[in-house]
């Protein structure tokens, strides 16, 4: 029986030799929060990857954004089905988001909240379903249970309240004003462009030079972070990566204690790498989705190290 062309990198040593796209020294993490969030996967991400950065780093469901902040190519075009992400990240960039701005709203709000409690999160979250803004959207995804970023099939955010009428206490809200003040430096120094628009639109707009890291969420875990995600969705986008004319990058999970994701029998004629890493997942809305998860990253052979 023939060798398959997916190997683990203990097994290869085609890419000794290759640096990393980025060391990093220092994890911070995004003011939006989200299940699935890539902090605690960012450094192995990084360093699992080789590029020059002469193109575009291409991100088509840029999520919280906790790997694009944190390896920082010079150029970026990221984008999300989610508009109210996007919006955030748009706003930080053209001023309509500041720091000051944030942490003046969400010590006056906080206070109410405290004041009425319940009442006031589910005013919040109606007022934010029938007017979205940015800074409703923040409010909500820092007060909702267990960090739960969800929408329902008409779009309106419906993850209920955490319980915590003292949520926005000073040293909470300086945390996310200083998450804010973070990106909005890191804008301010680099090209990167936040669109609204579907993952194909994006990955039909890369050129030879870029990368691409896919996040997309995972058929049958999260699956209604905004829009549904479906098995055969998924195996559209691996399509899509495989006949890419860059690099690209895949974040998936491997398997867990009761299976392991089928996709890497479709994919095992391919000269890609997977790379792997146990993680654990504290954001979800039952116990059901956090438990340990081996994590893949698949990555064309070119571009692993």
């Amino acid at each position: 029986m023939r060798e398959s062309p997916i190997v683990s990198l203990l097994n290869w040593t085609g890419a000794k030799s290759r640096q990393p796209i980025k060391k990093i020294d220092r994890i911070k993490s995004p003011p939006i929060k989200c299940q699935g969030i890539k902090t605690k996967l960012t450094r192995f991400i990084a360093e699992s990857v080789h590029w020059t950065g002469r193109g575009r780093w291409v991100e088509p469901f840029l999520g919280s954004g906790a790997v694009l902040f944190n390896i920082r190519p010079q150029r970026a075009m990221v984008s999300d089905s989610n508009v109210h992400i996007i919006n955030v990240y748009n706003e930080i960039k053209n001023g309509k988001v500041t720091p000051q701005q944030l942490s003046n709203f969400l010590y006056s709000e906080g206070k109410i909240l405290l004041q009425k409690g319940m009442e006031y999160f589910y005013h919040v979250r109606e007022r934010f379903n029938n007017n979205p803004n940015s800074f409703d959207f923040i409010f909500l995804t820092r007060s909702c249970f267990n960090g739960v970023m969800r929408f329902n099939k008409k779009g309106y955010f419906n993850v209920p309240f955490c319980k915590k009428t003292d949520r926005f206490r000073q040293a909470y809200i300086t945390k996310i004003v200083n998450q804010i003040a973070w990106v909005q430096s890191l804008i301010k120094k680099h090209d990167w462009e936040f669109i609204t628009r579907d993952w194909k639109e994006t990955l039909a707009n890369v050129s030879r030079d870029d990368f691409v890291y896919a996040d997309p969420p995972y058929s049958g875990r999260h699956t209604d972070y905004y829009n549904k995600w479906s098995d055969e969705e998924n195996q559209e986008l691996i399509d899509h990566l495989l006949n890419i004319h860059c690099g690209f990058a895949l974040s998936t999970w491997y398997e867990n204690k009761y299976r392991k994701n089928p996709i890497f029998d479709l994919i095992s004629n391919y000269p890609l790498v997977v790379k792997k890493f146990d993680h654990f997942y504290h954001v979800g809305s039952s116990e059901t989705y956090r438990n340990k998860m081996i994590e893949a990253l698949v990555i064309d052979r070119e571009h692993a190290r």
